[in-house]
């Protein structure tokens, strides 16, 4: 029997050493590119998918200028809040903002990677300004997630040059001294954005101001506010309002100047005395007369007496007629005792709107004008702050009336005395002509006698 195995083997051999072709090694490795190709495709479609999720997770819920509104190059804080709508947390970071008008002037410390949970929301501030010219500018907020993906949003930013405007808005052109006046500033705001933190602080020598500042805590765009102040001056001099205002915390402020000019009011009351009429009584005189008010404004609460050396007393020591409005009139009547009637002097006092005391004093002469009738004309009146003398609010006058003989004047040749001889002329000259004319009539009467 013949032995095969020895043959076997080598046959096996001879098949095991049969040499390799290129095209089968290409083969196998073209089929192993494939399989890593085929994983990586499968490892990359989930990750990108996992990126677009993670990027439309996010969104600008808010976002908010402080102020609301830029003065070029003037700096201010944008605050944009970033909220996360998915159901896995993100990772963020590196925000930006991307503009060429709009510059990041101080950026909070967002180097680090931060992680905004599901539903939750987180803010980033940016210290920025904006360059001219006035006009919306627009900003590119960007962020990247931890996956790679970028997130952008547009912000708008509105920059305006414009000033706020302060003037005097209604004043007197002239102040009665020690007299209290009203003067309105007014305050606009004709910017697009609100102004916040408004002071006003009114000062001048000489001058008494309430209230001395005055503070607004914020002025809405497009707007005005009236601020009123009440001034007391004692001397000419000038009335400064200093306003001083933000915008964000930039501090701005202008200058306001109302010139004050002591003079005489135009536009007060004044009162015209006539009719004045004096009756004798037992120990004491009786005075009635007219009191009409020639002035622009109203005399409130007005009372007529009389001064030293005459003695107020009885009944009507002090008249009170109460309020007489432009171009109206009233009566009065005063009871007194008085050694010299030349020299009996007539106080009227009333108050303005405002509450300011006046008076007027005038020096009556009525040594003359026992149970007749006279005119008396009025001067100016004075500010109770004074010594009670007449004349305006220190205007220098004295008693007397504005032209031709009155009643007020302290001499003993004026008033209706003075006019004593015009008078007896007149007579004679009246009777003179009755004479005349009944001339025959007398020589008749004569001849029959």
């Amino acid at each position: 029997m013949m032995m095969r195995f020895p043959q076997n083997r080598q046959n096996s051999r001879e098949f095991s050493s049969l040499p390799v072709t290129n095209g089968e090694i290409m083969k196998k490795n073209s089929a192993i590119i494939s399989i890593i190709l085929v994983l990586l495709m499968i490892s990359v479609i989930p990750a990108a998918s996992a990126a677009a999720t993670t990027s439309s997770m996010l969104y600008v819920s808010s976002y908010t200028m402080n102020p609301d509104v830029l003065y070029p190059y003037e700096e201010g804080t944008l605050s944009v809040t970033l909220s996360n709508s998915g159901n896995t947390s993100v990772g963020l970071s590196n925000p930006n903002l991307i503009s060429d008008t709009v510059e990041i002037k101080k950026k909070d410390s967002w180097n680090t990677l931060s992680y905004i949970a599901s539903g939750s929301s987180i803010t980033y501030a940016f210290l920025v300004s904006a360059n001219p010219p006035d006009s919306s500018h627009f900003a590119l907020f960007s962020i990247e997630t931890k996956d790679g993906d970028v997130f952008h949003y547009p912000i708008l930013i509105t920059v305006d040059s414009t000033n706020i405007t302060a003037s005097i808005s209604d004043a007197p052109d002239i102040f009665p001294l020690a007299i209290e006046k009203t003067v309105n500033l007014s305050i606009i705001n004709p910017r697009i954005g609100k102004i916040d933190n408004v002071f006003v602080t009114a000062s001048g020598s000489g001058l008494k101001i309430s209230p001395s500042q005055k503070y607004i805590s914020s002025l809405d765009p497009q707007s005005s506010v009236i601020v009123p102040f009440t001034v007391t001056p004692s001397q000419d001099t000038d009335l400064v309002f200093h306003v001083s205002y933000q915008s964000g915390d930039v501090d701005h402020s202008l200058d306001v100047i109302q010139s004050i000019n002591i003079g005489n009011d135009k536009t007060a009351a004044l009162p015209v005395v006539n009719n004045v009429v004096l009756t004798t009584k037992d120990s004491y005189y009786d005075m009635t007369g007219d009191i009409t008010n020639t002035g622009i404004t109203d005399a409130k609460g007005l009372t007529v007496t009389v001064g030293s050396p005459a003695k107020a007393m009885g009944t009507f020591a002090e008249y009170p007629i109460g309020s007489l409005t432009s171009d109206d009139a009233g009566t009065f009547e005063v009871t007194f005792t008085s050694q010299d009637l030349t020299a009996v002097p007539l106080v009227v006092r009333w108050k303005d709107a405002e509450g300011n005391d006046y008076s007027v004093t005038k020096i009556l002469n009525l040594g003359s004008v026992s149970g007749n009738g006279g005119n008396v004309s009025g001067s100016r009146p004075s500010g109770s702050t004074g010594t009670g003398t007449s004349g305006y609010a220190g205007a220098g006058r004295t008693g007397g009336s504005f032209g031709g003989p009155s009643l007020f004047s302290g001499s003993k040749n004026s008033g209706i005395s003075s006019f004593y001889p015009v008078i007896a002329a007149g007579i004679l000259v009246v009777v003179g002509i009755v004479l005349y004319t009944k001339r025959k009539w007398l020589v008749a009467k004569f001849k029959k006698q």
